[in-house]
């Protein structure tokens, strides 16, 4: 790869992660504006909060993983491996998760009662 295209990979990624870190900041605001009314909602942001810390953790696990262009690989696997963490997450959650989404639907109950 040239310098110029590693560069290139180099902004696009950077570029990738500050939308994330962004997207992460105003989905965390929402979850602490004081919309959330019914359990539903608080099991909800509970959900959404467990998926945006798994997601965190994930991201650090495949970071250091690189393409393989033999199988896939290139440009488009960089770029999407954000998604596909947050939908590892997801599924995670999904599936019972860590047990955040609980202790954090507790913690929301907890403040709208008190």
């Amino acid at each position: 790869m040239t310098d110029g295209a590693t560069a290139l990979m180099a902004q696009a990624q950077a570029s990738a992660q500050y939308g994330t870190q962004n997207n992460m900041a105003a989905r965390m605001n929402s979850l602490t504006d004081g919309h959330i009314k019914t359990e539903a909602e608080a099991r909800k942001a509970g959900e959404e909060f467990e998926s945006m810390f798994l997601g965190q953790m994930l991201s650090h696990m495949f970071a250091g993983i690189e393409t393989n262009e033999m199988f896939g690989g290139g440009h488009g696997e960089t770029m999407m491996r954000s998604m596909l963490v947050d939908e590892y997450a997801k599924e995670m959650t999904r599936a019972g998760g860590i047990g955040i989404a609980d202790a954090v639907t507790r913690e929301i109950l907890k403040i709208q009662e008190g």
